[in-house]
């Protein structure tokens, strides 16, 4: 059994520990707030231009003379897969899920005997992603988001992506996130934004719109400068939706961790007050037997 001083250190301990959780707790709750006003408001505008953008979709008759954006290369021999995780830790499990599903589709690919390339946002998606994936991986932004995230870095993540495809490194991109759904529940989102994928065209009424357009200039002029922008949005979006879920995991993580500290605290406290009172117990008996020797 340790001793009373060992204890006591022991105490001090996880009290200052607690104090740096707290701390850290009420960090993320004040940035959550804002980083979640910020995934929800972007989401009707990045499910409008998906909307549009299928719209222009479904007036084209085929997909020939489409956007390679659009039609593809016409092959899916090659795969992007953009890993969006954190620079840091102290997360609960943001981080390995995403890595966990991001190890899952690659395997699942290079099995079916794709060659499968890795664009990563974030340090923590690197580092656990490096050991199997190493030469896969093509290179990784940090610091991305860290005095929130702005569109002029989702622009520079899509440009480098559009590089890359206009060299023909790959055929199909996805991008990996965490969707927000509360501070507690973050859902991992895989999503293929190349080439694009066509959705319903949805009304406001939740009725799928029937009506028809004509496009000036054209369908195709339309939807060379369309795409390119659309690609943006919908890489914004799942940064933005990273960074709440991010915000909101380490929340929840630091609140875990004080109560647990806490728990901790009042189990450390009795077994030193026990053993304080086993000591004096023990102190007196002794002083009582040496008294009735004399």
């Amino acid at each position: 059994m340790a001793n009373l001083k060992e204890l006591k250190t022991r105490i001090s301990s996880v009290k200052s520990t607690q104090k740096i959780t707290s701390a850290m707790k009420m960090v993320a709750a004040s940035r959550l707030k804002k980083a979640q006003e910020a995934a929800e408001s972007a989401r009707p505008y990045s499910e409008k231009m998906n909307s549009i953008v299928s719209s222009l979709i479904t007036a084209r008759s085929s997909l020939d003379g489409a956007p390679p954006l659009l039609a593809g290369t016409g092959s899916e021999n090659h795969y992007l897969l953009v890993v969006m995780t954190s620079d840091r830790g102290l997360c609960g499990g943001y981080n390995s899920n995403i890595v966990r599903e991001t190890r899952l589709r690659a395997r699942e690919l290079q099995n079916s005997g794709k060659v499968v390339k890795l664009l990563c946002i974030g340090r923590k998606g690197r580092d656990q992603l490096k050991g199997e994936f190493g030469e896969a991986i093509l290179h990784t932004y940090e610091d991305v988001g860290r005095g929130g995230i702005e569109f002029a870095e989702a622009e520079n993540i899509t440009n480098r992506v559009l590089e890359l495809f206009d060299a023909g490194e790959f055929d199909v991109c996805m991008i990996i996130y965490n969707k927000f759904v509360s501070a507690i529940t973050q859902i991992v989102t895989p999503q293929k934004i190349i080439p694009v994928e066509m959705t319903d065209n949805i009304a406001d009424d939740g009725e799928i719109s029937d009506f028809v357009y004509d496009f000036e200039p054209s369908e195709e002029g339309i939807l060379e400068v369309l795409l390119p922008d659309n690609l943006k949005v919908q890489i914004f979006g799942a940064m933005l939706e990273s960074s709440a879920s991010e915000h909101g995991a380490r929340m929840s993580a630091m609140d875990n961790a004080t109560r647990n500290a806490g728990e901790m605290i009042d189990g450390l406290t009795l077994t030193f007050n026990r053993t304080r009172q086993a000591k004096i117990t023990s102190e007196l008996i002794e002083i009582i037997s040496g008294a009735e020797a004399l």
